[in-house]
């Protein structure tokens, strides 16, 4: 058949729905622990001085985009695993698992190399040189968290791709619990020594990731792996597989890493109005990203249950995951988008007690909210399409709806470029958010009816899972 029965009613989609619930909300819980490091990072340096949180936010843009871009490489892993655990050839993800590891070698090489030359960018920028004495040792200190980090990823993804979303939460909140009070000893020079201000959030972050890479290690070592047989021999880099997993995960990469990086490109341009503004801009952008874990999390639910039904021949329960996972999603932005708008304030309260700060951050969460419904919407529909292994359309829409309408857009009224054509002033901060959610509201009205074409596309599923084509009618 051409396509897959699209019946959604009944109790099955409700089905659907709690396995998503049973996958996603551990999931949440590793999102909402990791981003709440982040968000401790950000209220004890703005504690510090404005200097100290504006030297964080800008580090974190060069970081955080680059390793996303590696992670994104690595969670091909994911629908691999998953695809394979649906289709009962457990034992064939092993040697998948082997050279996802190679891989995240190879990619926190390239990362320290990255963080330890990114002086130039900054000065291209012609970003403040008072943040520049937080940035720069900043990047330096974090270089050494990269190997931990990519190999925790790569770890991670297989026990995900099994359906074992659990261990990754424990060893979140374990490493939530160690990150603040080591944020305390070293940025504010507790027992004996000195006080470092931001550059001791990454000192502290080095020593969280390492821990959760052993710890991860620790859980994939249970018995409940070794049917994968991970850990049975050595290999050495396999080219051949490097290659079937970076035509998945090379796409999922760089679109993490162009929608972060037009996100905090906005941030480092943003540097020439100085450190209060960059600081209202990273309360606001760190409350979206700390919203957007809801729909992250249930996408990435939706990649792991959907490459399962994939792989087990179950495409029309494939479908209902897709039906379940984009109603969880519209519920989610909504409520998010309503709790920004009645708690902005005492939201922003927690983060600065600067007054010039404060009320410009205030101004922007109007702006948050209106961003959360396409974010939440784009979100679950792109983990979803993963599930699929589609992962190529989602790379060209973040290029033309971001790059090509966004930033232009966010330049145009935040500069005021052209304002004698357009008769529009500079904006400012405000003009770069209207581009922002301009940008993401286009990548939404793109990926949303893709993954419901995809998912009644039964012939098109079989070629990215490299299914033959079964007579019959595929069962709704």
């Amino acid at each position: 058949m051409n396509s897959v029965d699209s019946n959604l009613s009944g109790p099955t989609i409700k089905g659907e729905l709690r396995q998503l619930v049973k996958l996603g909300l551990p999931l949440l819980g590793t999102q909402l622990a990791g981003m709440s490091m982040g968000i401790a990072d950000v209220i004890m340096a703005g504690h510090i001085s404005a200097e100290d949180l504006a030297g964080v936010a800008l580090a974190s843009a060069v970081i955080w985009p680059c390793a996303m871009l590696m992670m994104g490489l690595l969670q091909a892993l994911t629908p691999a695993v998953a695809q394979l655990n649906g289709a009962g050839r457990i034992g064939e993800t092993g040697e998948l698992a082997r050279q996802t590891l190679w891989m995240a070698l190879a990619g926190s090489c390239l990362l320290a190399l990255v963080l330890n030359n990114s002086e130039p960018y900054y000065e291209l920028l012609n970003v403040a040189p008072e943040a520049l004495q937080v940035t720069l040792p900043y990047l330096q200190v974090m270089s050494w968290a990269m190997p931990a980090l990519m190999g925790y990823f790569a770890l991670r993804f297989l026990a995900e791709g099994m359906g074992f979303t659990r261990p990754a939460m424990h060893i979140a909140f374990a490493a939530l619990a160690l990150k603040i009070p080591l944020n305390y000893v070293f940025m504010y020079g507790k027992l004996g020594l000195p006080a470092m201000g931001g550059v001791g959030c990454a000192i502290a972050s080095v020593i969280v990731m390492w821990f959760e890479f052993l710890a991860m290690i620790w859980f994939v070592s249970g018995r409940r792996y070794q049917a994968t047989g991970w850990r049975s021999r050595f290999s050495w880099p396999d080219w051949s597989i490097w290659g079937r997993q970076l035509l998945i995960g090379l796409p999922i990469g760089v679109t993490i890493f162009l929608e972060m990086g037009v996100f905090t490109l906005v941030t480092a341009l943003l540097g020439r109005f100085g450190a209060e503004t960059v600081s209202s801009h990273s309360i606001a952008i760190n409350l979206a990203g700390f919203s957007f874990m809801f729909p992250l999390a249930l996408g990435m639910a939706a990649t792991i249950r959907i490459g399962f039904n994939v792989g087990a021949d179950d495409l029309g329960r494939a479908r209902r995951t897709v039906g379940a996972a984009m109603a969880g999603s519209l519920v989610t932005a909504f409520v998010a988008a309503i709790t920004v708008l009645l708690l902005r304030e005492q939201i922003v309260s927690l983060f600065t007690r600067d007054q010039v700060v404060h009320q410009l951050a205030v101004e922007l969460m109007v702006m948050v909210a209106f961003f959360q419904i396409f974010d939440h919407l784009q979100a679950t529909a792109i983990g979803a399409l993963r599930g699929y292994k589609d992962t190529r359309l989602p790379l060209w829409v973040t290029i033309g709806c971001y790059w090509m309408v966004g930033l232009p857009l966010g330049l145009l009224l935040g500069y005021g470029w052209m304002g004698q054509l357009t008769g529009l002033e500079a904006m400012g901060i405000k003009g770069f958010w209207i581009g922002l959610i301009t940008g993401l509201g286009l990548v939404a009205l793109c990926v949303v009816p893709r993954i419901w074409w995809v998912s009644g596309n039964a012939p098109f599923i079989r070629r990215l899972a490299n299914i033959k084509e079964a007579s019959g009618e595929i069962p709704g």
